[in-house]
């Protein structure tokens, strides 16, 4: 099983590799609208303002990013990977490249917006600590989101349109806890946002690993 997960992630990071345009636009997606923000605001120096105005392009962009996860794939695509695979090496490998592809996304997005818009972050490390663990969450959960919307009729507006309200509660967790690094507040208080955060990441894996051969097998 673990040899099949790292063949599935090398082989999503191959196709990745050959349409690089995908990857590409996501960043400009990202970019441009860091550089809008910028042509409306000029510099953010209210927190509140500034972390919840980054966490919804991150937001946005993560939709963006994972919804074709499982829609890009033809019945064909899935059908034979149904007759090889075990669907759970499935769901882990797609759980874990799109792990990669929103860190990859979210760094991109913080570079940005701290050049255009300015870093009010006063502990950085905390931050980045958030947001790597963010990234996960999101992943993780658009990942399954994606997964019940391809099985549904493949429609995007479908995902976005399950994700919001699941996503209301890891969201509400990740603002507190970039709030709390903005302000330099210290692990004493954000350890508990962490666990939270971990947590949830890892119930989401979870509940993918046992619910997704069900939904595999419609």
């Amino acid at each position: 099983m673990f040899s099949d997960i790292i063949q599935l992630v090398i082989k999503e990071f191959r196709l990745e590799w050959r349409q690089k345009s995908v990857l590409t636009g996501i960043l400009i997606y990202v970019i441009s609208t860091v550089f809008i923000c910028y042509l409306t605001f000029r510099q953010i120096i209210d927190v509140p303002t500034w972390n919840a105005l980054f966490w919804i392009i991150m937001m946005f962009a993560a939709v963006n990013a994972v919804a074709r996860s499982f829609m890009q794939e033809s019945r064909g695509v899935q059908l034979y990977y149904y007759t090889l695979l075990n669907p759970a090496t499935v769901i882990i490998s797609k759980i874990i490249y799109n792990s990669f592809l929103l860190c990859t996304v979210s760094m991109v997005n913080f570079l940005f917006y701290s050049l255009f818009l300015g870093n009010i972050v006063a502990d950085g490390w905390m931050f980045l600590t958030g947001l790597l663990l963010g990234s996960l969450g999101l992943a993780a959960t658009l990942t399954l989101i994606s997964a019940v919307a391809s099985r549904a009729n493949g429609s995007p507006s479908l995902m976005a349109i399950l994700s919001f309200p699941i996503l209301i509660p890891l969201l509400m967790t990740i603002i507190r806890f970039s709030k709390n690094a903005i302000d330099g507040i210290g692990w004493a208080v954000n350890l508990n946002y962490a666990i939270i955060l971990a947590a949830l990441f890892g119930m989401v894996t979870g509940l993918s690993y046992l619910l997704f051969p069900y939904l595999w097998r419609d």
